[in-house]
């Protein structure tokens, strides 16, 4: 069977419609409504119906979801294993959103040409729904992105626990309406800033970033959310500070994978993002009761007692 025929399949089933399949997919809508017509031909049953709102999976359509979804995975390993580089006996792909490259990912790549040199590695950028639909797809073994939401056959390891605060120029440590930064953390940020900050609905500024918009508040001033790990340095400077009694909002960083034959790559890819992220643990982390520093950072203070 073409693979294209299971991959559209699997579009329409998660996108409930044959537009924006056709959409996401840049194809015409008629292109896909050819390729479900010939993949229900072979199969001999009818996989949607389709209505006013959208297409619905028939009891056949579900059947087949699990079996479009192995087709495309076993193809995708296969396509990378057979793709493989001379001197390299494995390989393994990996995305993430983009404020999440530098330095976490970079250091991982970093760490697995130390520890992992006989593996090739792939490494992506993309967007939040793109990584999660590739990781289920299987042409990307692993996502690393912010509090991603749950997908069936996807497993969501916590890598970093971190928080947002708002910060602020001002050396008063207030926030003023007229210069606020709204960056753009997700729906579950924009529902509890909403709730805790009404007034803001409007703001002057809308970013969807954070680095960008931390640039920006250091460059011209002014107040928004940020990541607690990244404003840190600035707040130990007084270049910023904490807005007195504003809440602090969840926003913590997820290893996302499938369930796999080869785990014990898997795992090793696991075991070198929990070593990077522990260096760049939020300083909150750190203070925690219980919680052991990393080994690079037990080699940090060692070496700054040792320098007095």
């Amino acid at each position: 069977m073409d693979i294209t025929l299971a991959r559209t399949f699997l579009e329409v089933s998660t996108s409930g419609s044959f537009v924006l399949a056709a959409q996401r997919m840049h194809l015409t809508q008629t292109a896909v409504s050819a390729r479900i017509r010939t993949l229900e031909e072979q199969l001999g049953r009818r996989l949607f119906v389709r209505n006013k709102a959208g297409a619905r999976l028939t009891a056949a359509g579900e059947r087949f979801v699990r079996h479009a979804t192995t087709l495309v995975q076993v193809w995708e390993q296969a396509r990378q294993h057979v793709a493989l580089p001379p001197g390299r006996d494995e390989g393994v792909s990996l995305g993430a959103e983009l404020s999440l490259w530098h330095p976490l990912m970079a250091d991982w790549l970093i760490w697995m040409h130390r520890e992992c040199p006989e593996v090739a590695l792939r490494a992506e950028v993309d967007s939040p729904l793109s990584l999660l639909d590739r990781v289920h797809g299987g042409s990307l073994d692993l996502a690393v992105l912010y509090n991603p939401p749950q997908r069936v056959d996807l497993v969501s390891e916590l890598l970093v626990e971190e928080k947002l605060v708002m910060v602020t120029s001002e050396a008063n440590g207030l926030m003023h309406p007229e210069q606020y930064i709204y960056v753009d953390w997700g729906p579950s940020f924009a529902a509890n800033h909403q709730a805790a900050f009404p007034a803001l609905s409007s703001p002057p500024v809308s970013i969807s970033l954070g680095p960008l918009a931390l640039t920006y508040l250091l460059t011209v001033g002014g107040s928004g959310y940020f990541r607690i790990g990244i404003t840190q340095p600035f707040l130990e400077n007084g270049t910023l500070r904490r807005v007195a009694n504003a809440p602090e909002f969840s926003w913590s960083v997820y290893t996302v994978y499938r369930m796999r034959r080869e785990e014990h790559l898997i795992e090793r890819v696991r075991h070198g993002l929990r070593t990077v992220a522990g260096v760049y643990s939020p300083p909150s982390l750190e203070a925690r009761p219980g919680t052991r520093p990393s080994a690079e950072k037990e080699r940090r203070a060692h070496g700054r007692r040792t320098n007095g």
